[in-house]
């Protein structure tokens, strides 16, 4: 069985940017140690947003341009990056909440042999909730996880409202609680 370890955005402007705040800041150094002590391949997905975000749909509702595509910002947190750098890691970038390209190497994954997947990363209550539903959904079967000390949401309350949803829909929550 292999296992798949998903990094949800754990780029500067989450942690400490545009949208940062001390939550994500305060899950960092555990990231880092579930990276380093994991064996297996990794993806670490990054929100990818482009000159024009203020024009979207999503800019519109969220104006704080963020995770510009080669701004300081949308690099992986430093931390992150060096606890990647020994690791068989992918980057993913996605231009919106859940990636489809993230689906398509999973079904690729699952293609060669049996797989489980663990999410950890930003924000639980937007992007990793929206990441974990999507795999769900596209493999009912699979064992999904996400460790709740390796993530944080916009606020606590939201935090915990998608650690409950994604338990709902039968992913495993580990960890403790974060925020």
């Amino acid at each position: 069985m292999e296992k798949i370890l998903i990094v949800v955005d754990m780029q500067k402007d989450f942690v400490d940017g545009a949208l940062g705040t001390k939550e994500a800041q305060g899950i960092v150094d555990n990231v880092a140690a579930k990276i380093e002590g994991f064996e297996g391949r990794i993806f670490a997905t990054l929100d990818t947003h482009h000159a024009d975000y203020l024009e979207t749909l999503e800019g519109k509702k969220l104006p704080v341009p963020h995770c510009v595509k080669d701004s300081d910002g949308w690099l992986l947190n430093e931390k992150i990056l060096y606890a990647l750098s020994e690791k068989n890691y992918r980057t993913i970038e996605k231009g919106t909440f859940g990636s489809t390209k993230l689906v398509e190497e999973i079904a690729k994954a699952a293609a060669e042999g049996e797989i489980e997947l663990e999410l950890v990363g930003l924000c639980t209550d937007i992007c990793v909730v929206s990441n974990a539903l999507l795999l769900k959904a596209h493999f009912p079967e699979m064992k999904i996880a996400v460790d709740a000390s390796c993530c944080a949401g916009v606020t606590p309350k939201t935090h915990e409202a998608a650690l409950e949803t994604m338990g709902m829909c039968q992913i495993d929550i580990l960890g403790a609680q974060a925020g």
